[in-house]
């Protein structure tokens, strides 16, 4: 709670405590008494119709009305979840699981390697350093010892090119907000700088003078969370003075809405600044051997994507969607005034994912329907060979500097935890450097990669893990979990949660919707602004293929998803909630009328558009939007919807608008729950123990919704 406590306060919270309380009922009721949440008469006018918002009163997040509803919800939660006979059994599985050493992929800086590890339970990973990479070597910066509760956590760093200065930015209670520090390598201390307010930044450095970073204006009266960050500006910290005194570089107040981020070349010899607005970014540079020159655009915001991969002089290697949504890799020239992209990889049929540049030689990961393949190829884009890749999973290229011999990658699966290789430049082979040790036995558990057929006849891939030799009677409890968003690609990747989740007896089903980036800028199109409801149709489609193939039945059928996945599952039980068992919204995107006028939120409406733009884009979104479609008189499933009491990506009073209308409206015996974790964002650095809690709670509460006895 934001207030300080005092009598009045804590009666006030003691009597919704009570009232949150288990109260007997009749058999298959949910026998719950929700917290008072009183309904108020705002309506607001779109284009001539009134949309009511009865839990406006709910975005003032620091009132003793929400905090005291919040502990109140809490407490209700809290009681049901340990009233789950295999709640504890579920957590101390997960506990062992869990708790297994990570080993993050080497790298070099300077003549040190460097590598992140957790020892198992460590709520952060630390960073060691070592004089080779032949292990993880000692301490160089443990977070854990930042704060006693694990929650201050390691943001974006750099190092300076001869690796004897790291900037880090450190990220408390789960929050975007970022603050920068500055650490001497050979004596491990910290210098006197210290940077605040920055946020969605790296750090750049020229030489060992001083850094680029980004940042926003301190937030009026210190409230993180009181309205839309907007005109985000660049600037140099020279080391050794004060954030006050720190030059601004760039800015761009005609588009307060953009994102920029810069960049020196490791010759340090061009500044670079990444202009974003959406998916699409630009690119602006300037020469650095000529001080006081204007920036110079090497391409224009808006048109595609721009990222340099490396460079030899002014020749520059880009990887780009410019006339290629499946992307592609081209060099451009800076002598040449028109700045012609030349391709290099041509744009193909597999969406290229990554490039990395070792010696002369370019390492390529490619989309082969949602799981990663790499090959090989030399400067002029002739195929030299292939990265055996172990399996159907994600594995990025080999990553190392441009002189170096030695690289390493990643690979995972649905199966494999992360392993790390060590890649030979020199003679091309791969071995295992870092294997994981885990009480999951891999070879018991299987991935199956099908295709479900979407409304319109696109197919959608779906991946199935589950343990061999599993029965197809329908009755297997399932998650369906998804994105279908922004660009990103959901790749096969080692999940603990997951892995918990099979040893249980479960099915872990993962689709790859259209709004993502797994075929290309034209399968994100699909599934963004008028087509959003694309995502969601395919979402049905991966369900009723659960459904229709006797993996699983409605009953035993568990949507999830978080962020914009949390926009899914909201969409989703909304829409068709006879579909779902149960359902796991987390720090979901709940309303879409208002979303923009919090946080970041303003930067969502290239992906979702504006109720306030035009007419069409509101009925769009009105005839999604999950807070704004839950009706009166309709069964619900059962619904656990997360989020933090100060996320300040996804503004806390979706979810908390969206539970205490559903909780009001629900005509079933379903419950619906929210859990609200306190000292917590969006989910970026989220300590251990709450990822062991959060996991326990949520799977107690699949066993109890679904209806079945795990194996624990």
């Amino acid at each position: 709670m934001s207030h300080p406590p005092c009598m009045k306060i804590v009666r006030r919270t003691a009597a919704l405590m009570a009232l949150a309380g288990l109260l007997a009922s009749p058999a298959g009721a949910a026998g719950l008494l929700y917290p008072l949440a009183a309904p108020g008469a705002v309506a607001e006018d779109h284009f001539g119709t009134s949309v009511p918002d009865p839990y406006r009163w709910m975005e003032s997040i620091d009132s003793p009305q929400v905090t005291d509803w919040v502990t109140a919800e809490n407490a209700l939660s809290r009681r049901y979840f340990d009233a789950i006979p295999a709640r504890a059994a579920i957590k101390e599985k997960f506990r062992t699981l869990y708790n297994y050493e990570k080993v993050g992929v080497p790298f070099r800086e300077g003549k040190r390697w460097y590598t992140y590890y957790n020892s198992g339970l460590q709520n952060q990973y630390a960073l060691y350093v070592n004089d080779t990479p032949s292990d993880k070597g000692h301490v160089f910066l443990d977070p854990n010892t930042l704060s006693k509760d694990g929650t201050v956590a390691l943001g974006p760093s750099s190092f300076t090119e001869d690796g004897k200065l790291y900037a880090y930015a450190t990220q408390t209670a789960g929050s975007d907000w970022e603050t920068w520090h500055v650490r001497d390598t050979s004596t491990g201390n910290d210098l006197p700088d210290t940077i605040e307010w920055s946020k969605f930044s790296g750090a750049s450095w020229l030489g060992d003078t001083g850094f680029y970073y980004s940042r926003f204006a301190a937030p009026k009266d210190g409230k993180l969370l009181a309205g839309a960050l907007a005109n985000q500006q660049v600037f140099f910290h020279k080391l050794g003075t004060l954030q006050a005194a720190d030059k601004l570089v760039y800015a761009r107040p005609d588009q307060p809405d953009w994102f920029l981020g810069a960049s020196v070349t490791r010759d340090q010899r061009y500044l670079f600044i990444g202009e974003r607005k959406g998916s699409k970014n630009g690119l602006v540079y300037r020469d650095l051997e000529k001080p006081g020159s204007p920036f110079t655009t090497l391409f224009k915001n808006g048109v595609a994507t721009y990222g340099i991969v490396d460079h030899d002089g002014t020749k520059f290697y880009v990887e780009t969607t410019q006339d290629a949504p499946r992307s592609r890799l081209a060099y451009v020239d800076l002598i040449d005034p028109s700045h012609a992209l030349h391709d290099i990889l041509p744009e193909r049929p597999q969406p290229l994912e990554s490039v990395s540049l070792i010696g002369k030689t370019l390492y390529v990961s490619y989309l082969q329907d949602a799981h990663s393949i790499v090959e090989i190829h030399s400067l002029d884009g002739k195929k030299i060979g292939d990265l055996a890749t172990p399996g159907v999973g994600s594995m990025g290229p080999p990553s190392a500097r441009r002189e170096d011999t030695t690289a390493y990658y990643s690979y995972s699966s649905y199966s494999t935890p992360a392993t790390v290789y060590s890649y030979d430049v020199k003679t091309g082979t791969s071995t295992v450097a870092i294997a994981p040790k885990i009480a999951f036995d891999a070879t018991q558990y299987t991935t199956d990669e099908v295709f479900a057929t979407g409304k319109d006849g696109t197919k959608i891939p779906l991946f199935i893990s589950h343990k061999k030799g599993i029965v197809l009677d329908g009755t297997a409890p399932t998650i369906l979990y998804a994105y279908g968003g922004f660009d990103i690609s959901i790749l096969p990747a080692f999940s603990t949660s997951a892995a918990l989740w099979m040893q249980m007896g479960g099915v872990y089903a993962v689709a790859s919707l259209r709004g993502g980036a797994e075929y290309g800028e034209a399968w994100h199109e699909a599934g963004m602004l008028e087509r959003k409801q694309n995502v969601f149709d395919d979402f049905y489609a991966a369900a009723h293929y659960l459904i229709d193939n006797t993996w699983t039945s409605p009953a035993r059928l568990a949507a999830s998803g978080a962020s914009n996945g949390g926009l899914l599952v909201g969409a989703a039980i909304t829409q068709h909630p006879e579909l779902w068992g149960a359902a796991l919204p987390g720090v979901g995107v709940m309303d879409m009328l208002r979303f923009h006028k919090f946080t970041v939120g303003a930067a969502w409406i290239p992906e979702y558009g504006s109720a306030d733009a035009n007419e069409q884009q509101f009925k769009t979104l009105y005839a999604y939007s999950p807070y704004a479609n839950i009706r009166p008189g309709v069964k619900y499933p059962p619904t656990l919807v997360t989020t933090a009491d100060h996320d300040d990506r996804v503004f806390p009073a979706h979810s908390f608008k969206f539970a205490a209308k559903m909780q009001a409206d629900q005509a079933g015996d379903a419950p619906i729950l929210i859990s609200i974790e306190t000292k917590a964002g969006h989910g970026g650095g989220k300590p251990t123990d709450k990822i062991i809690d959060e996991v326990a709670d949520s799977y107690a509460f699949l066993v109890k919704s679904l209806n079945f006895t795990p194996t624990l």
